[in-house]
């Protein structure tokens, strides 16, 4: 499965599973289409389909951008 190196909304999509378990800790395969379930984010791995996406957020904005920046603050305040 290929890495979504950024957020985004699906704009085409073709039997599109992503496996969200970096970010949601669920194993299930989360299908994604155009009417129920657009938002694709980044650290996310595509597991089966295909798909175009117009990208909303990179880096640090991204979700897990977001993720990783409140835990590296956590880990300041231990010093």
């Amino acid at each position: 499965g290929d890495l979504l190196p950024a957020d985004g909304v699906l704009i085409q999509g073709n039997d599109l599973k992503i496996d969200e378990s970096a970010l949601t800790g669920e194993s299930d395969h989360v299908r994604k289409s155009l009417d129920k379930d657009p938002l694709l984010l980044s650290g996310t791995h595509v597991m089966e389909g295909s798909g175009r996406m117009v990208v909303t957020a990179v880096g640090v904005n991204s979700q897990s951008g977001i993720i990783f920046t409140l835990l590296g603050a956590a880990g300041d305040d231990e010093d």
